[in-house]
């Protein structure tokens, strides 16, 4: 195939499996339609597209808030207009991976606040799971409806050089980004009307109907109209557009603490006819913040005795409480034996080698090593708080390691894994940029339900391989075919 001016300078990064480009330097077969498509489309063309999703993306207030000495400042998404295409073939395979590790993060879960025969077993130190600010004992014992503490999941994968899947991070507690990924198909819907239904790209707007399903199974009360509500942080929170989003696709009512008052160990909220009793409780609130009662005494955001009403049964809080055990990163590295404790099989996702600071002898290795490593803090998100090993300075190295040996065991370091590239379109080019994969899980009493795409994001900046909204990424549309 002839290829257009757009690759003139598109030169694959040495050592990085490109999405588009084969070993051979040909473009992949799922590819061919896509590139086929923008030979016919001028570079004017290409940008009022562009600009097009720009004006969308301003007009419909899809934002997100990057927090900056203390200053939340909004910014509208950045949006790449080149989908990311995933084969039917990889996408079976990593949605199997998925499931398989859901299934054990959920076991694991019931494990550590019930028996704790892993913990007993020598399968996952003691002192790893009490050392977690997020075990949170008071969920000791309490019974979890069907047993699931995941309801929704946001599973971090990345290609290495030779596309080998990995996963990066597990976000079990109160993931966001879903909305980006409903709204960035409904804006390339808009762009290439076309094109998706040529390729035979799998539809992901069945999202929201999953999740209320999910969410209705739950109910305490066997009634014909649960009342489920989205409990949000309120209009300063960074993920408010994407709660304002599921809340209005879901039909169901965006509240915050103030809304909702506990009497007699039940929930209810306010409106204005009266109390009305509710059943289930998406939150996207911290744990930490949920009940001042037993938590945080200062949290204005969450709602006084709420642990009683969800310890008594009488309210069914997604995800559950205390889920943060599972996903801490110093944990992370012991989910694939966990798949081999609880189910006697092999991981089928692979994990990134990681070493824990807390081991004096990983921390010496790391030490002699970091600039082949990533260093990340243990609870941090967003990109905030890691060293960048390849890229750091000296100083700032110096800085990081004394930081580390304040508390060892707050930190993990993994080797520098080359992010596989995808193209972009940049300034009339397409040029390669680092990507990963956020795919969203929704467990319920039926199983684990995976729609065939999820968040791509994109480290917009040459050579950066942070992919994070809030350190300059951006994200695209992510195509499964059929």
């Amino acid at each position: 195939m002839q290829e257009s001016a757009y690759f003139k300078n598109y030169n694959p990064t040495p050592g990085t499996w490109d999405e588009m480009y084969g070993s051979d330097s040909k473009i992949r077969d799922h590819y061919q339609k896509v590139i086929q498509y923008l030979n016919r489309e001028s570079i004017d063309d290409l940008n009022k597209k562009e600009d097009l999703a720009k004006r969308l993306f301003m007009s419909q207030g899809i934002t997100f808030t990057v927090y900056n000495s203390g200053e939340g400042i909004e910014k509208i998404f950045p949006f790449d207009i080149i989908p990311r295409i995933i084969t039917g073939d990889e996408w079976t395979f990593v949605e199997k991976g998925i499931k398989q590790r859901l299934h054990v993060l959920n076991l694991f879960l019931k494990d550590v606040y019930s028996n704790q025969f892993i913990i007993k077993d020598g399968i996952v130190p003691i002192d790893i799971i009490y050392s977690c600010p997020h075990f949170l004992r008071e969920m000791c014992n309490v019974e979890v409806p069907y047993d699931i503490y995941v309801h929704i999941a946001g599973i971090d994968l990345i290609r290495d050089f030779d596309g080998t899947f990995y996963v990066l991070e597990d976000n079990l507690r109160t993931p966001s980004g879903v909305s980006y990924m409903l709204e960035n198909r409904e804006i390339t819907k808009r762009l290439f009307p076309d094109l998706l239904p040529q390729c035979g790209v799998r539809s992901v707007t069945e999202y929201p109907n999953i999740l209320y399903k999910n969410l209705l199974s739950l109910s305490p009360r066997q009634i014909p109209h649960p009342v489920i509500v989205l409990l949000s942080p309120g209009i300063y929170n960074s993920a408010y557009f994407e709660h304002t989003t599921l809340a209005r696709l879901m039909g169901v009512e965006l509240v915050e603490g103030r809304d909702l008052v506990v009497n007699n160990s039940k929930v209810y909220m306010k409106t204005t006819t009266g109390l009305q009793q509710v059943d289930v409780i998406y939150r996207r609130v911290d744990d930490e913040f949920l009940d001042p009662l037993e938590f945080n005494p200062s949290s204005i955001l969450g709602i006084s005795g709420i642990m009683g009403a969800y310890r008594k049964g009488n309210v069914a809080i997604v995800n559950a409480v205390g889920n943060g055990v599972a996903d801490d990163k110093a944990i992370y590295s012991y989910v694939p034996d966990m798949i081999r404790y609880y189910l006697n099989e092999e991981p089928i996702l692979k994990n990134v080698p990681t070493f824990q600071l807390g081991n004096p002898e990983e921390k010496e290795y790391v030490f002699a090593n970091i600039n082949k490593m990533v260093v990340k803090r243990t609870n941090g998100s967003g990109g905030y708080g890691m060293l960048m090993g390849h890229a750091a300075s000296e100083a700032e190295t110096e800085e990081y390691k004394a930081e580390i040996l304040k508390n060892p065991r707050d930190f993990i370091a993994q080797p520098t894994i080359s992010l596989s590239a995808a193209p972009c379109y940049m300034q009339g080019l397409l040029t390669p940029r680092r990507i990963d994969l956020r795919p969203y899980a929704l467990c319920g009493p039926d199983g684990i339900e995976i729609v065939p795409g999820g968040l791509t994001r994109v480290a917009l900046r040459e050579g950066s391989l942070v992919v994070n909204s809030s350190q300059g990424g951006g994200s695209k549309d992510t195509w499964v075919l059929l």
